[in-house]
């Protein structure tokens, strides 16, 4: 591509060639000229910085070389070409600079007018919003003042309701008819009484009642939200003091009503609480918890044999460590606890266990285990002795009436003697009576006869020395009851419990062979003291046959009066020689004490071995016993009872 780009020294070169004329128009303007430099090439696209000024200094014209016609033309139409591409384009720029201009200075009036109008809606929809906030907390005030009063005077004026509907009826009825507000206590007390979680219902309600109510009216006298006002009438609820900090008398009077009624509703929370431990606690000092035992010794009654039964049992269990007796008697808890430490004996390792209920109610034998138990004790009671036998009776009754039934043997004292078959026929089997009254009076008779003895049953029936044991000895199943004698290097067999009829056999025959399932009845120290060895070699021997001793009459003085005294009587007449007498001192008129014999079965006229001779007088006077010839007598018995309580 040729150069274009005129030099100085072309300039003047080229001005040779024109007429003179022209080389003057040439060479005298001093102004600057342009020139265009080609070194970019046509790319520069008009740009100016292609162009330099030439100044028209007074430097000497060079010469510049010849160019052809056609060159000077594509010079002279370029310069011209760019001159005018630059004059149009600052001239659109400047028309569409002025566009833009007046196009921003209109959308900025309209902003402005927009600006103006957005303003005076959101001044309206303010105000339009706070007259509907406050028409809402107005509606919401009243609707709580409403709904509050109105259940108030309704109940004011529940009783009026009846005569409204009678002059509406028009009618004149006298009928008495029970207040409406009656009916409404006496329903809510029943069903505070039916179920006993309503209290801590009816208090969950009016605490929500309470929190809804005064957040609706915090919400209507203050500016807070309803989420906002629920959760601080909860907090006054919750907290009495934290009011303190509110603005307003609307606010302050809700405030103070709402923690008003939080404290009457946490004083009521407090009183429910109290009282549901106190009835815990009286609960449990009553007695009338659960027993969780098992393979216990259980006691049904209270008397005064109580506290020598509970020391022969502690001397029982001493061997395995102590047990567990439980007593379930109708008396307080508290009070058999005490009276039980007032025996002043060591139970040795035994606990007792008292609760207080019934033994003829299902629910109070459940209470104590009575199926768990290994063995129960009926205690007759301290009352007449048909009652306490009536009532050893039902509580039979009660036992064969429990569903679980009862694993071990029951025992069951009596107090008269006829009335022992009948706890026999409903108590079955497993049911043995012991007739207290009756066999203390066999026993205070056979010690009379024989001095001493006293002594020995002490020693047998407690288990201070040496004790009755029955046990089951397979090994010794065959045997011959002469062998099984010599077995126990450590005990004396005296009986076997014989398992076809479940008797109990004192000193059976030398030949009787034990059977399988057979019991062996022992006198020794302890149940786990003794047990069978192998036989002893035995030497056979002679013994000389001893003959009994002759019986001679006895002269016998019965101080005080018994129930039983005709069992007693008709033992002695069996045991007691020929022409033997038996002195009957007490306060009982000699008239009244033959009704009294005659009505218990006792025919005077037919006793031969002993003669009645009866003397009134006070056994503690002694005066009275002066009067007798103590001195004659074998053997002198004085009763516990002293009159007859029959």
């Amino acid at each position: 591509m040729p150069n274009h780009s005129p030099s100085r020294s072309s300039l003047f070169q080229r001005s040779k060639t024109l007429p003179t004329n022209s080389y003057r128009r040439f060479t005298s303007p001093v102004i600057p000229t342009l020139r265009y430099d080609e070194r970019d090439g046509v790319s520069n696209n008009g740009d100016s910085s292609n162009f330099a000024t030439v100044p028209n200094s007074e430097e000497k014209p060079v010469a510049v070389p010849s160019q052809s016609p056609s060159q000077r033309i594509t010079r002279l139409w370029t310069h011209f070409s760019l001159t005018h591409c630059l004059k149009f384009s600052c001239s659109c720029s400047f028309t569409y600079v002025m566009f833009l201009r007046s196009k921003v200075s209109r959308l900025e009036a309209e902003n402005l007018i927009l600006v103006t109008r957005c303003n005076s809606n959101r001044v309206l929809g303010s105000e339009n919003n706070e007259m509907e906030e406050t028409n809402s907390r107005a509606v919401v005030f009243f609707s709580v003042v409403i709904t509050f009063v109105l259940p108030l005077l309704l109940y004011m004026y529940l009783d009026d309701l009846s005569h409204i509907k009678n002059l509406l009826r028009r009618t004149n009825e006298k009928k008495e008819e029970v207040p409406l507000k009656k009916r409404i206590a006496y329903s809510l007390d029943v069903c505070f009484s039916v179920y006993p979680y309503a209290k801590l219902l009816a208090l969950l309600l009016a605490t929500v009642v309470l929190i809804v109510y005064g957040g609706l009216a915090l919400y209507a006298v203050s500016d807070c939200g309803v989420d906002e006002a629920l959760w601080l009438s909860w907090t006054f609820v919750a907290d009495s003091g934290s009011h303190a900090d509110r603005v307003g008398v609307g606010a302050r009077i809700v405030s103070v009503a709402i923690s008003a009624g939080g404290m009457l509703i946490f004083a009521t929370m407090l009183g429910l609480i109290s009282d549901a431990i106190s009835k815990m606690v009286d609960s449990l000092r009553k007695g009338k918890s659960e027993v969780l035992e098992s393979n216990h010794i259980l006691i049904l009654g209270w008397s005064d044999k109580l506290g020598s039964l509970l020391k022969q049992l502690a001397i029982a269990n001493k061997s395995i460590g102590g047990g567990v007796v439980v007593v379930l008697a109708e008396r307080d808890k508290e009070e058999m606890e005490t009276d039980i430490a007032k025996f002043e004996f060591d139970l040795m390792g035994t606990s007792v266990i008292c609760r207080s209920g019934s033994p003829l109610i299902l629910a109070d034998l459940k209470k104590v285990s009575v199926s768990n138990a290994r063995a129960i004790i009926v205690l007759g009671s301290d009352e007449n002795a048909d009652q306490s036998d009536a009532r050893a009776l039902r509580v039979v009754l009660s036992l064969t009436g429990v569903k679980e039934g009862w694993k071990g043997h029951v025992v069951v004292e009596m107090c008269d003697l006829d009335n022992e078959p009948l706890v026999k026929l409903v108590g079955g089997e497993r049911i043995e009576t012991v007739v207290a009254h009756d066999v203390i009076g066999r026993l205070m008779i056979q010690c009379a006869l024989q001095p001493g003895l006293a002594q020995i049953w002490e020693d047998i029936l407690g288990f201070e020395n040496a004790e009755f044991y029955i046990k089951k000895w397979p090994q010794l199943d065959g045997y011959r009851f002469e062998d099984v004698l010599i077995s126990f290097p450590n005990a004396i067999p005296c009986g076997v419990k014989v398992a076809a009829d479940g008797k109990i056999v004192l000193n059976p025959s030398d030949d009787y062979v034990l059977k399988e399932g057979d019991e062996i009845l022992v006198i020794a120290e302890d149940d786990d003291t003794y047990a069978p060895g192998s036989l002893p070699e035995v030497r056979m021997c002679h013994f000389p046959k001893m003959q009994d001793p002759p019986k001679y009459p006895e002269k016998i003085l019965f101080c005080g009066w018994r129930r039983d005294i005709d069992d007693m009587i008709k033992v002695l007449e069996a045991l007691l020689a020929p022409g033997s007498e038996l002195w009957m001192f007490n306060e009982v008129p000699d008239q009244e004490r033959e009704r009294k014999l005659t009505d218990a079965g006792l025919n005077i006229s037919k006793l031969v071995n002993i003669k009645l001779v009866h003397r009134q007088g006070n056994a503690v006077i002694r005066r009275h016993l002066e009067s007798l010839p103590l001195e004659t007598f074998d053997s002198v018995s004085c009763f516990a009872f002293l009159v007859d309580v029959a």
